[in-house]
């Protein structure tokens, strides 16, 4: 117990350095910890084994889980069933591009290219083609565009994106057993009865400083993260398809979103993005750098070759429709979460896995890098104080900071 306490200080130090890197750099605070992550991995790694920084201890796995949980549960909360709505097409469209581009693109390269079997591309496809809801939220959040119409579509596509890897991942490699009936079954019956019974509870227990709302969702959170697990899922699964359930409750209200942001970012996501990142292995890179760049060229190509001409039919031209393309571009959390469910059940081997992860994590980085540093459309962030009425696209759908 005595080695958690300079352990977490040690995590947390790293934490507030990404944060400096991120200011300083004027990139996005969950980049500049992915990649402070793997830079803190290879140091202590050298320096003192590889287990030195302890990104497998069972306390850091378990509260980089829960920043992957309520992150993926707020970016859902955060998708405005308005805008949902108005844009279906859009994001219905946009999402399906950029999965199936890169899921047979990527596996075609894994198998053709790499020489990786059937199985392995297969893995290799799911877990590339996903698009990472942690990101894109992180960056929609830091920089305002969460409030435009422009940024809610954004993670509207990356939701349908992210349901095509998922449903992949499972008709293709997860066994269907009585216990995945009954968590599709009890999850069917949560879903549709917890936007009546939330309202209920937070008017009649709400408001008080007791946080019962926290606790509520976390408590749901949990409960379905444990059941989705029980049943040889991902405990994150759940999260986003709950987020946007109780978008018309919890995502109006501002001051739960603002408090349950502090617990997010200031203590859970740190140590999601930082552990993240300290799983890429610069040794293997280095043995074998062109399976790397054959993975992520094979993403990269992909996702753009089929999301940029989507965009661009919709209406987005110039850098707006770059930078969406880009956003939908990155990836991590479904991304890892495939590779790790591919590793666990023999799918792939370790260096099979290094590079995955490395892939996703470096889709993560680049893409995001590229659109922040050189094709923001800083045309369409929100201007705070604004009071609009009619919310249309790029303009500030709801005012979360009041």
């Amino acid at each position: 117990m005595d080695q958690i306490w300079p352990q977490a200080a040690l995590w947390l130090l790293l934490a507030l350095v990404a944060v400096l890197l991120g200011n300083w750099l004027r990139v996005s605070t969950a980049l500049s910890e992915i990649v402070v992550g793997t830079a803190a991995q290879a140091i202590f790694a050298a320096l003192a084994g590889a287990n030195a920084l302890g990104a497998k201890a069972p306390w850091i796995t378990f509260l980089a889980g829960v920043g992957a949980v309520v992150l993926t549960f707020l970016a859902g909360a955060e998708l405005d069933p308005v805008v949902f709505r108005q844009k279906w097409k859009e994001s219905t469209a946009v999402g399906l591009i950029g999965f199936f581009a890169p899921f047979l693109g990527a596996a075609m390269v894994a198998h053709y290219v790499v020489g990786w079997g059937w199985r392995p591309s297969w893995l290799a496809g799911v877990a590339l083609s996903t698009t990472s809801v942690a990101v894109v939220y992180a960056v929609m959040l830091e920089l305002g565009f969460n409030r435009t119409a422009y940024g809610k579509t954004i993670l509207a596509a990356c939701f349908v994106n992210d349901l095509g890897t998922v449903i992949a991942l499972g008709l293709i490699f997860s066994p269907f057993t009585p216990k995945t009936l009954v968590f599709v079954s009890v999850s069917l019956v949560v879903f549709a009865a917890v936007p009546f019974v939330t309202s209920w509870i937070f008017e009649r227990y709400g408001g008080r400083p007791s946080e019962l709302e926290t606790k509520y969702i976390l408590f749901l959170l949990f409960a379905m993260g444990g059941l989705a697990a029980w049943s040889g899922s991902e405990a994150v699964l759940p999260a986003y398809i709950f987020g946007m359930v109780l978008a018309g409750t919890v995502g109006k209200d501002s001051a739960l979103i603002r408090r349950l942001r502090t617990l997010t970012f200031g203590l859970l996501t740190p140590f999601y993005f930082i552990r993240a990142g300290s799983f890429v292995s610069v040794p293997v890179l280095l043995a074998a750098p062109l399976i790397f760049v054959a993975l992520f060229f094979a993403k990269m190509g992909c996702k753009l070759t089929g999301l940029l001409p989507a965009v661009r039919a919709f209406g987005y031209k110039g850098h707006d429709g770059i930078y969406y393309a880009l956003m939908m571009s990155t990836g991590l959390t479904f991304g890892t979460i495939s590779a790790l469910f591919g590793l666990n059940h023999g799918i792939i081997d370790q260096r099979q896995y290094s590079h995955l992860v490395a892939t996703v994590i470096g889709s993560a980085v680049i893409p995001t890098a590229i659109a922040n540093g050189f094709f923001m459309p800083r045309h369409l962030l929100p201007r705070r104080g604004k009071d609009l009425e009619d919310p249309v696209m790029g303009e500030p759908v709801g005012d979360l900071e009041s």
